[in-house]
């Protein structure tokens, strides 16, 4: 990196906010995948018009800048492709406004999900989007990949809440979008072309959010399934049955069975499928009239055991299964490589049995969990990432795995994002003259290819800088 833009660097920021140590390099070279690519310097602004000046001096001097929360992404988005500056807006933290009137609530980029969902609890209202990392993530990082979790089902995920950004452009301005209005045909809606852009777009520095009445009451189940089709078809009814879950979280038998090895907690490991179901509402009997409905449907379409929480330490020893995936898959393997797939509800149950062959065809062992009630499935491939023939059947499986997942009605990814990991891919989901367009989008907003470059697009048509 060359000393003049340092120095321009710590003249904006302050200079113990701009670092080239090597140990700062590799901390900021990773993320929540395998990879790892250092930059030349990360910068720590501590304001929207730092972020604004970076970004400009960034765009003048042709300089790659890769925009940063917490690093907790699982696709790579976060990861430096070519050097450059790492832009990381933990510091830009402060929750500016909770307006109770209008419920809505207005953050920097830099705070903390958990902490707004806190701080909006405390005056009886909810933010419900709950990505996996929630005490961890950062609400920009959220709307940079429209991030979603367990409650996507009944609450939608990040895109659903957000009602205004303040974003900085490629070349430095900074653009005002959307507001605390609920209806908006002023314009193109240029607001929701930043959510889920991962970054390549502009750099989110604000999110206003809506909110709604936080829930009184919550029931949980959990649920056994001997037959993967009977649990899909339980699924199905509930939702047609007019009770709309605020969780449904899905286990294959193989992560049954590698949860069960790891805590002891007493799990069906002969089941084929195991559910977790939340309900929740204002009211208890509301509540416990949609819990009746979700255990009738259940035992109807062939459950072998429906345990329904009586409290709240009863509910959260059956979300310890759901919780003890991640360890319990980390400790079957030096390397885990979690994929993210969308499919319609309908082809759940033949997603996995395709998926469930690929271990067999391939040598390496794997597990299926993840959001049952929108179709969003996690598979994850354990292997070892020191073993090069690992890793190229690893990247085989992959391809195999979007390949189902095309083939049945879904997508790539459902909430981690395109960054990296899936970038070779795209063009299985998407026409070329799709991501023809989406490259004519991104040259009209960042023209020097500056922002968050080689991501999202294949590699032989990658926006951004040589």
């Amino acid at each position: 990196m060359d000393e003049s833009v340092l120095g321009r660097l710590r003249e904006i920021v302050g200079p113990e906010y701009v670092s080239t140590l090597l140990e700062d390099l590799v901390a900021y070279s990773y993320d929540g995948t395998l990879l790892e690519r250092r930059p030349d310097v990360v910068v720590r602004p501590g304001s929207a018009e730092e972020v604004a000046e970076v970004v400009r001096l960034a765009y003048e001097r042709e300089i790659p800048l890769v925009p940063r929360g917490m690093g907790s992404g699982l696709a790579g988005g976060s990861i430096p492709s070519r050097g450059g500056i790492v832009l990381t807006l933990t510091r830009l933290n402060r929750i500016l406004d909770i307006d109770e009137a209008n419920m809505t609530a207005t953050a920097e980029a830099g705070v903390v999900t958990a902490d707004l969902q806190r701080a909006v609890e405390a005056v009886g209202l909810f933010y419900p989007p709950d990505p996996a990392s929630i005490r961890q993530c950062t609400l920009g990082g959220n709307v940079a990949t429209n991030a979603g979790g367990p409650r996507c089902v009944k609450y939608g995920v990040t895109r659903d809440y957000v009602l205004a950004l303040k974003v900085v452009t490629a070349e430095g301005k900074t653009l005002s979008l959307g507001g605390k209005f609920v209806k908006n045909v002023t314009g193109y809606n240029l607001m929701h072309l930043f959510i889920g852009s991962e970054g390549t777009l502009g750099v989110i520095t604000e999110v206003t959010v809506r909110l709604i009445a936080r829930p009184n009451f919550v029931r949980t189940a959990l649920v056994a399934f001997p037959r993967l089709d009977d649990a899909s078809l339980a699924i199905q009814r509930m939702l047609h049955s007019g009770v709309l879950p605020s969780t449904i979280e899905l286990m294959d038998q193989t992560t049954v069975t590698t949860v069960e090895e790891y805590m002891h907690l007493g799990l069906p490991v002969e089941a084929e499928a195991l559910l977790l179901i939340e309900v929740d509402g204002r009211t208890e009997g509301e509540v416990q009239r949609d819990m009746d409905v979700v255990a009738e449907t259940c035992r109807a379409t062939g459950a072998s055991q429906v345990q329904v929480a009586q409290d709240a330490p009863e509910r959260e020893s059956l979300w310890q299964a759901r919780r003890a995936v991640g360890p319990s898959v980390a400790r079957r393997a030096p390397g885990v490589l979690g994929e993210d797939i969308s499919v319609p509800l309908s082809a759940i149950p033949e997603t996995i049995r395709r998926i469930r062959a690929l271990p067999q065809r391939f040598g390496l062992p794997m597990v299926i969990y993840g959001h049952a009630g929108d179709g969003n499935l996690h598979p994850n491939v354990l292997f070892d990432p020191r073993n090069p023939d690992h890793r190229a059947r690893v990247e085989e499986i992959v391809r195999e795995v979007f390949r189902i997942a095309v083939e049945l009605g879904g997508t790539l990814s459902g909430e981690h994002g395109i960054g990296l990991t899936k970038q070779p891919y795209l063009e299985m989901a998407l026409s070329p003259d799709v991501v023809e367009a989406m490259r004519r989008v991104k040259k009209a907003l960042d023209p020097k290819g500056i922002l968050n470059p080689g991501k999202i697009f294949p590699r032989a048509q990658a926006v951004g800088l040589p």
